[in-house]
């Protein structure tokens, strides 16, 4: 026997719910869709295991050689993580300057009549970039003298262009129907600017950063000759004085460091991407 709605009257309420209106077994549940995980584990572990594992060997390298007297001079009372120090201050405060230089001034060049002066902004920052850093330093050192402010200049003058053209390309090459659409919803042009120009543009604004940073720290080696310190005085000392164990000090941790700044960079990259802009699975 069978009720007007097409069921035995001993089928349970499942039976409602497995069927559909025409009688046809209903689809099942579309589960939401898992976003893609952001950072994996081997992004997280692979590149800093490797790094442990060179220092390590550099380490084990030097307890078993034999150092002479100005080898132990050169590398002892803290001198090697002085160096070390001084190498990343550099490198971190020219990056600020680099940010708070480039990424105002990209933004500022690609805002209505101001978009003309971008030819001869972009000229001067490749001709920046373009002088051999250590003929650039050498000119500061003659105009501001022996000092940490001339290195500052000279680095942060070589690393503004790629988060400069990144910036310029990153807001240019957002859609402007888009950013119709938002000024059509009432936006005003800053919430047109910060809600939807430049959350489209942080991957290519990233990338730039992230060169910026690695060309940063390489830069900074050269320091040593305007005064500047960093691990470039390791790697001058042991040219100068032809003592392989303190240019193999200076040379692995300034790699070390690059590679290592490389990586954060990266993880930003992931961490700091919008959402929306990420692919599904």
């Amino acid at each position: 026997m069978r009720t007007s709605e097409g069921r035995r009257p001993e089928d349970g309420p499942e039976a409602v719910e497995e069927k559909g209106t025409d009688g046809e077994e209903a689809p099942p549940p579309v589960r939401p869709a898992v976003a893609p995980t952001r950072v994996t584990w081997q992004k997280l572990t692979l590149l800093p295991l490797l790094l442990i594992a060179v220092l390590l060997a550099t380490w084990l390298w030097f307890e078993q050689a034999d150092l002479d007297a100005l080898t132990r001079n050169a590398l002892s009372d803290g001198r090697v993580s002085k160096a070390l120090w001084q190498h990343i201050e550099l490198t971190v405060i020219s990056t600020f300057f680099v940010l708070i230089i480039a990424i105002p001034l990209g933004i500022l060049l690609t805002r209505g009549r101001a978009g003309r002066a971008t030819p001869v902004v972009m000229t001067l920052a490749n001709i920046g970039q373009a002088t051999p850093a250590i003929g650039l330093l050498a000119l500061l050192v003659i105009w501001l003298g022996i000092g940490r402010r001339a290195a500052l200049i000279g680095i942060i003058a070589y690393a503004v262009l790629p988060v400069l053209s990144n910036t310029i390309a990153g807001l240019r090459a957002n859609d402007p129907a888009l950013l119709e659409a938002a000024r059509g919803i009432g936006m005003s042009p800053v919430g047109v600017l910060t809600r939807v120009e430049l959350p489209l543009a942080v991957p290519l604004i990233l990338a730039g950063v992230r060169t910026a940073l690695v060309l940063n720290v390489g830069t900074a080696t050269l320091a040593t000759f305007g005064g500047g310190g960093g691990l470039g005085v390791l790697i001058t000392t042991g040219i100068t004085s032809q003592r392989m164990p303190v240019l193999v000090v200076g040379s692995v941790l300034t790699v070390a460091l690059a590679l290592l700044v490389d990586w954060l960079a990266s993880l930003a990259e992931l961490l700091l991407r919008p959402r929306g802009l990420e692919a599904g699975p």
